[in-house]
């Protein structure tokens, strides 16, 4: 019986999702794989990270060509409709890869000890 889908947003030349990628393929997970820049994460699933990340600087990807394009400074004095409507428009200004276990918990980025911690099965959204 096959487990339950883990979504993974990535981007194909970027080096931290082939990192996330081959890490997860060391462990023997399996994942859906979605290509970020073609089908972006709803603005309903963002604003699910948003809630559950508590920051919006953990959505943005600040080093992107798309990011720099906005400005800092443009991106700073958007409210969180405007950020979430941006990043839902635009899959390269999303932090990635963005992560969608199972159970629903989201995060950006791929730090080890963090996947390692909402990947344990019964892991509970937002906790």
């Amino acid at each position: 019986m096959a487990g339950p889908t883990i979504r993974i947003y990535s981007y194909g030349p970027c080096g931290t999702c082939r990192k996330a990628l081959a890490w997860l393929q060391q462990q023997q997970i399996s994942a859906e794989l979605i290509d970020i820049s073609q089908t972006p994460p709803s603005r309903e699933l963002l604003a699910a990270a948003l809630s559950q990340l508590g920051s919006r600087s953990r959505l943005f990807n600040t080093s992107g060509q798309s990011y720099r394009s906005l400005g800092a400074e443009r991106v700073r004095s958007m409210d969180d409709a405007a950020a979430l409507d941006a990043l839902a428009n635009d899959g390269k200004l999303i932090k990635r890869p963005f992560l969608i276990t199972a159970e629903g918990r989201i995060t950006t980025g791929f730090r080890v000890e963090e996947w390692l911690e909402l990947l344990k099965p019964g892991a509970e959204p937002g906790g």
